[in-house]
């Protein structure tokens, strides 16, 4: 049987001729369409397709990027990336879908910042003493601690612990500093002596007395120790020379809680019992500024590492804010109040942040942002002020203090790595015994 031919199968009466040379294909007749307009709106289509086209690609290549560069801390591409699956679970198209909105969703902060700390160390004998400083982190991860009549060090690489003195029945430890090349540390003691230690070796160097009071603050700048007591002097002392002070600062009223050097070590802020905040320098024995709009002790202070001159400071129980000064104009920034006792500050070394611990009477660890100041996580979990403070030399970890007798490691501006060492471990060797 002969079949008709395709084209003459549509043929319709009226409409074609059997003669006329025709296809299947149908081209419509806009007779309303000239030739230049259609081919002015097709230029103009291709130009906002060529427009869209750049910006869906630079979103998508963004966010591929992102996601791909986080893929080890998300729990979806931990579990499907690269992963092959034998037979069908009936959930493809749901896994996709989740895949897809991930991938396409618009860009958010994956920062998460852990609401535990991820290693806690028991340290007996921690005072619960807000003018005292008995906590430091050297440039060479050692931290160092004073409980009781002793300095002990952690190795925070291999997790081993040193007893670096002992003071005896008669006398304690009130604050502890490290120089800022990591190998010497200095002794604050009660009794008003300072001993400076080479923690390599584990050897007094040399001894200085000339505080009559409790030395609760030290700060270094290169080779000039800077100490602060309750006799209400500042002493700068050169550990290269023979003699024992440098000069002597009188200013505060009442016992010096707080010192600071900055970061390009031209300035030095120092906080006391009398509600002052002042500036000085290293060349004159006057403060070069005073402020008192604190209502309450000055111990907290931190100078920022990314913008120069900047400074903050807190006030104790009956003050509760932090003060964001500039110290090239001598004035006042911001102010925040915090809700509670300000015990320590410290900017972050990575991000433009600061963290506060607080006392009376919320005992948290708040970080801040530093350009508009506002809360971007606030942490618990001590049961005593948080007196203590330090910051890890990557910038990475701040480790804190408290009268509970604890030191909490909190991973604030990195994933915390230490998911092993989660619980709780003792600072100190068993045989240690206060009594």
């Amino acid at each position: 049987m002969q079949l008709d031919s395709p084209t003459k199968s549509i043929v319709r009466k009226g409409s074609l001729n059997e003669n006329d040379k025709y296809s299947e294909r149908f081209i419509p007749n806009r007779t309303s369409l000239t030739f230049l307009s259609s081919f002015d709106k097709l230029s103009d289509d291709r130009i906002l397709l060529s427009q869209n086209f750049d910006e869906q690609h630079a979103a998508y290549s963004t966010l591929l990027h992102s996601q791909l560069s986080q893929a080890p801390n998300s729990g979806l591409f931990r579990k499907t990336l690269f992963k092959f699956s034998p037979e069908s679970t009936g959930k493809e198209n749901q896994v996709a879908e989740l895949a897809s909105e991930e991938i396409y969703s618009p860009l958010k902060s994956q920062r998460k910042i852990p609401k535990s700390p991820f290693k806690v160390l028991d340290a007996p004998a921690l005072q619960d003493d807000f003018y005292l400083n008995l906590l430091d982190w050297s440039c060479s991860n050692q931290l160092s601690v004073g409980l009781g009549s002793c300095v002990y060090m952690w190795n925070a690489t291999n997790s081993k612990v040193t007893k670096l003195c002992d003071l005896g029945l008669n006398d304690s430890v009130t604050s502890v500093a490290w120089s800022q090349n990591g190998t010497n540390i200095s002794v604050g003691t009660n009794k008003g002596t300072i001993l400076l230690w080479d923690a390599t070796r584990s050897k007094l160097i040399r001894s200085f007395s000339g505080h009559t009071g409790r030395v609760g603050a030290m700060a270094w700048n290169n080779r000039i120790l800077t100490s602060g007591s309750r006799d209400r002097q500042i002493l700068h002392r050169d550990i290269r020379a023979s003699n024992e002070s440098v000069a002597r600062l009188y200013a505060h009223k009442q016992e010096v809680c707080g010192l600071k050097w900055s970061f390009d070590d031209q300035q030095l802020s120092s906080g006391g019992n009398d509600n002052k905040l002042m500036l000085w320098n290293l060349h004159s024995t006057q403060p070069i500024s005073k402020f008192s709009q604190h209502t309450a002790a000055v111990k907290a202070m931190a100078w920022s590492p990314h913008q120069h001159g900047l400074l903050a400071s807190g006030g104790g129980t009956a003050d509760r804010t932090i003060r964001y000064w500039n110290t090239l104009t001598n004035e006042q920034i911001q102010c925040v109040d915090t809700g509670s006792q300000v015990c320590n500050l410290v900017f972050s070394k990575n991000t433009k942040e600061l963290v506060s611990t607080h006392g009376y009477s919320l005992n948290q660890i708040i970080l801040w942002k530093d350009n508009d100041y506002s809360k971007v996580a606030t942490l618990t979990g001590h049961t005593y002020r948080v007196l203590y403070l330090a910051m890890s030399p990557d910038g990475q970890t701040v480790v804190t203090g408290a009268g509970d007798e604890t030191l909490r490691f909190w991973e604030m501006f990195q994933d915390c790595k230490g998911q092993g060492d989660d619980g709780r471990t003792c600072l100190l060797p068993s045989a240690y015994d206060l009594r």
